[in-house]
């Protein structure tokens, strides 16, 4: 039987426009949009219809999962925890970040991780979640036993998309030894002593495994199929070589330069919302306005906070930085095209029904209303 919804009354946020009038989805795709006012069907009373957002990085799950040191959750509990949250926040695609290769960041360890990417792909496949789910990898290649690691990810249908990462001090995103030293020495609570120990044993393992592990991990991607991202590039040279092993996204570059020779690469360049909403990284490093200001900014993603994807859209919209279509596209349309998910992120006839009500005011957080994944509403 063939299920129909209205939605009138509604500001449709298109790619290029803004239009008022309604949007009829029948089966779960986008039918037709027009002009004027039905009787019939949802009064949205003004809002904004947007399409869902397509997240391609967030770190969120892990915190559901051990939400205190030594604490660990039901994890089909804390997936389905995350996943409401996420889709409360109008995120109907969600590629959900697993650690591969595990550092001292974390106590989970590597059947942790494989164990929630099963849960991932099961609870999916059983309709038990509001957003679609997927899996990005977090490669950390500076871990001698990261392509291992990644070995145990195999098979899994919902690992699409891996990033290529060294978080070790004195390059990428900590450039700066004082902002390592705040950020983990404060985190680790470690002695002066112990710190400097610390940071002597993660270079040396950078320069031990990095290159090697890039260049093995491009390698079982480009195998599998799933897409490659690089993460925190901060040169010319760190570019030419993401280039090199054949990336499509440049996540979080940490320079202007950086982000520039990416853009001018045919690479796509992802920055965090927090970083928009925030006015600056946490990090010290380059800001994603100044990247949008140059040119050299295509996807957003809510990183560590899930409803930053939707609230950055409009604070560009609320400064004049950006009109609602071009910020809309940060979170939608371009995530989905990088993501190769043709079937989504813009509202236009034969689109998947992934849409979000949106009421906004002007220098407050927009509200997220309702939202429906193949027409169906799931918030």
């Amino acid at each position: 039987m063939t299920q129909e919804t209205i939605f009138t009354n509604c500001a449709i946020v298109l790619a290029d426009e803004i239009v008022t009038g309604r949007v009829l989805v029948r089966d779960g795709k986008i039918a037709d949009i027009s002009t004027g006012h039905s009787n019939a069907g949802i009064d949205l009373n003004g809002d904004y219809l947007l399409p869902g957002c397509v997240e391609l990085h967030t770190d969120h799950l892990e915190t559901h999962f051990q939400p205190r040191p030594k604490v660990r959750w039901n994890m089909d509990a804390a997936l389905q925890a995350h996943d409401g949250q996420v889709a409360s926040s109008g995120i109907t695609t969600v590629f959900d970040a697993l650690r591969v290769g595990i550092d001292d960041d974390t106590d989970l360890g590597p059947a942790d991780m494989a164990a929630m990417a099963t849960k991932i792909s099961q609870a999916n496949a059983a309709g038990r979640l509001r957003a679609e789910h997927f899996i990005h990898l977090r490669c950390e290649v500076s871990m001698a036993d990261v392509a291992e690691q990644f070995d145990m990810m195999e098979g899994n249908d919902r690992v699409r998309l891996a990033s290529l990462m060294d978080h070790a001090p004195g390059q990428r995103q900590f450039v700066s030894l004082e902002a390592y030293r705040i950020y983990y020495q404060g985190k680790k609570k470690l002695s002066n002593a112990e710190f400097d120990a610390f940071c002597t044993r993660r270079i040396a393992e950078s320069e031990a495994n990095s290159d090697r592990n890039r260049k093995r991990i491009a390698e079982l991607c480009h195998g599998a199929g799933i897409a490659i991202a690089s993460h925190d590039d901060a040169t010319a040279a760190h570019v030419a070589e993401g280039v090199e092993l054949g990336i499509a996204l440049a996540e979080f570059p940490t320079t202007i330069e950086a982000a520039v020779l990416s853009r001018e690469a045919g690479l796509q360049v992802l920055m965090g919302a927090p970083n928009v909403v925030r006015g600056g990284s946490h990090s010290g490093n380059v800001s994603a306005l100044d990247l949008l200001e140059k040119g050299a900014l295509d996807i957003l993603s809510s990183d560590y906070i899930p409803f930053s994807m939707m609230q950055a859209a409009f604070v560009l919209f609320d400064k004049g930085l950006a009109d609602l279509p071009q910020a809309v596209r940060l979170i939608s349309d371009n995530p989905a095209r990088a993501a190769g998910l043709a079937d989504r992120g813009r509202i236009e006839v034969g689109r998947r029904a992934d849409l979000v009500r949106v009421r906004a005011e002007r220098d407050l957080p927009p509200v997220v209303v309702g939202v429906w994944r193949e027409g169906n509403r799931v918030c």
